[in-house]
């Protein structure tokens, strides 16, 4: 059965990207984030340092595909905060349990570690600036 899930997750990223919902496809691209994640732990923990870093790959994958797929929809970020909002807290919680992550890794994937923290943390940091950022009329 955990096979299954770890073949379907690059399959599930592509179904997400066609989703035409923009905000329904941010949502659906953080919960493959999620379930990239719980592999990613799986994965660690079995000894199989390979896989687990394709699937940090696949959280940060997920997160930008979410973060686009709410720049596409074209909505001022202060003033329609709804989804952004939504994003930066699932975000937030991803980064939480990245954290929880590091203290039983070596350091060397640590380091691996560290750079999916600072390539999704970014992403955070860009929906924050969003939502508390008045656009100015022009």
């Amino acid at each position: 059965m955990y096979w299954i899930l770890v073949l379907t997750l690059a399959f599930d990223l592509a179904a997400v990207k066609s989703e035409p919902n923009l905000e329904k496809r941010s949502e659906l691209a953080l919960d493959q984030a999620n379930l990239a994640l719980n592999a990613a732990r799986d994965d660690y923990n079995a000894g199989n340092v390979d896989k687990t870093q394709s699937e940090l790959e696949e959280v940060v994958d997920s997160v930008d595909v979410a973060y686009q797929a709410l720049t596409d929809t074209g909505k001022d970020p202060h003033k329609d905060s709804k989804f952004f909002k939504r994003a930066e807290l699932r975000i937030n919680e991803l980064l939480r349990r990245l954290e929880s992550l590091a203290p039983g890794m070596t350091g060397v994937d640590r380091g691996t570690l560290d750079n999916v923290r600072a390539r999704i943390s970014a992403v955070h940091d860009k929906l924050l600036t969003g939502i508390m950022t008045r656009t100015k009329k022009k």
